[in-house]
């Protein structure tokens, strides 16, 4: 599946965060989106995540020969942020449940296999507002890799992770992320070391 973006950009009042992009994300590539803090990239990923609209030019989703409309892409895509929530009153396992009645389950693990890849096993029946923000941000991540989508994006994806952390998320790109069309945004090299290609949002950036 690609995601073809044509002179995208977009603005928040008066003030551009980014323009004039033009980029074929292809399938099975990875992606590594660049920038500093508050620079644009949580945005451009929530466009093509199709949570956001862009302010001028469009993008296209391509499934083979079928144009997917943005209500179909969810089903698509699995996604990573540090910001993103988490229904607190669920246990580990209750938000396992949950999510994957709106996704299919990766083919190299199954439910049971996701607890033990967590290392959160005693913990599966503790409701995550108990979680500390490594242990949220480590289940956000194992939802996100361990979801049968072929497209996955991913925001700072080592927010709140210790060094054991880190080593953990390397394993899930190694495991998880063949022939799937990865983006990452970031500005920490360890985060994205794996991407061929690299977008900088600076270059895209405007003074109109």
């Amino acid at each position: 599946m690609n995601i073809v973006v044509n002179n995208l950009g977009r603005r928040f009042n008066q003030e551009w965060i980014f323009s004039g992009l033009s980029y074929s994300f292809l399938a099975g590539q990875k992606y590594a989106l660049l920038g500093s803090n508050g620079s644009g990239k949580s945005t451009l990923l929530s466009i093509l995540l199709s949570s956001l609209s862009p302010s001028e030019g469009d993008l296209v989703y391509q499934d083979g020969e079928k144009i997917l409309s943005p209500s179909e892409v969810y089903q698509h895509i699995a996604f990573s942020a540090p910001y993103l929530d988490l229904i607190e009153e669920f246990t580990l396992q209750e938000t396992i449940d949950f999510h994957f009645k709106f996704k299919n389950i990766h083919p190299k693990i199954d439910k049971k296999g996701i607890l033990a890849l967590l290392n959160l096993a005693k913990s599966e029946d503790k409701a995550l507002k108990y979680f500390s923000s490594g242990m949220k941000q480590r289940t956000k991540l194992v939802l996100a890799f361990c979801s049968d989508t072929p497209i996955l994006l991913l925001d700072e994806p080592t927010s709140n992770l210790d060094q054991q952390g880190i080593d953990w998320y390397n394993e899930l790109v190694e495991n998880f992320t063949e022939n799937r069309l990865v983006v990452v945004a970031s500005n920490q090299a360890h985060e994205y070391s794996f991407c061929e290609n690299v977008i900088r949002i600076a270059d895209y950036k405007t003074n109109y």
